[in-house]
């Protein structure tokens, strides 16, 4: 139990450990034509039996909790297959994947997914809660993708505290300037079935979670810096990861870098502003 807030029982939470959920999709032409065009990739979107982008399981086999039982941040009320939590944000802090084939269009998906752990930390704005999932997804039968997904649950900070960002990192070698909006993040939203109103909801993220605007999907900064990674080497990525710093908003411009590494390639995604937002890594 958390000596300064006490409704944080982490031998309670602890005993999620270990439950799993199973879910089943299809990857139809549909969704591709439809993920396609939501991440604005070149060419025509990928037909019946072609290989479909990396990280487009992102939209697979979502859990479908009915609208009566979301929680007020919009997320499936807590206490089911994730742990309860008493903290009241709820973010993706990061994940790494291992590539073991492609997911083609008409595959048969089944995702496996299992609490690996929970564990409580403090840091500067109180306490923090990492859930670690690990999900294994199946094509047809194959095994086709291992995924780490890190959850980060924390207060929300007081009004006026100083919360120091992480310093920006040096430009890359490799370089691209983007910028998102509103409608990108609720295709987004739509296509992954992410209910979390801090993506789509501009009153709720600043009103009650205290954000300046619509925060951007941590796993589709995640899927920009992939793909450009695939797109530097010219073939995809066999590992990934990333870990997200500081939010990325709406109204942000910010830039992908890239640069060589012993291992790939380093990544790394930084706001006009100035901070320093996500970083990855990519290894074939």
């Amino acid at each position: 139990m958390d000596s300064e807030n006490p409704a944080l029982d982490i031998n309670h939470l602890r005993e999620w450990i270990g439950r799993e959920e199973i879910g089943a999709d299809i990857l139809s032409e549909d969704l591709a034509r439809k993920y396609h065009a939501t991440m604005d990739f070149a060419g025509e979107a990928p037909r019946q039996g072609e290989a479909a982008p990396q990280l487009i399981h992102f939209c697979l086999a979502q859990p479908a909790a009915p609208t009566a039982e979301l929680g007020p941040d919009g997320h499936p009320a807590r206490g089911g297959f994730l742990p309860p939590v008493p903290l009241q944000r709820r973010m993706w802090a990061g994940g790494a994947f291992t590539f073991h084939g492609d997911l083609r269009v008409g595959d048969a998906v089944k995702r496996i997914s299992r609490i690996q752990d929970v564990a409580l930390k403090r840091g500067r704005s109180g306490a923090l809660c990492f859930v670690t999932v690990a999900h294994r997804l199946e094509a047809n039968g194959a095994l086709v993708l291992e995924e780490r997904q890190d959850i980060v649950y924390r207060e929300v900070a007081a009004p006026g505290s100083a919360v120091k960002p992480p310093s920006p990192g040096e430009p890359g070698q490799h370089r691209r300037p983007k910028k998102a909006g509103a409608p990108l993040l609720f295709r987004y939203s739509a296509l992954t079935f992410n209910g979390h109103r801090i993506h789509y909801d501009r009153p709720y993220a600043s009103e009650v979670e205290g954000y300046p605007g619509l925060v951007t999907h941590g796993p589709l900064q995640a899927t920009w810096l992939c793909h450009y990674a695939a797109e530097i080497k010219g073939t995809p990525p066999k590992h990934f990861s990333f870990r997200g710093l500081s939010p990325l908003f709406e109204q942000d411009a910010f830039t992908l870098h890239a640069s060589e590494a012993d291992s790939g390639l380093a990544l790394w995604i930084v706001a006009e502003r100035g901070v320093l937002c996500l970083t990855a890594k990519a290894g074939w």
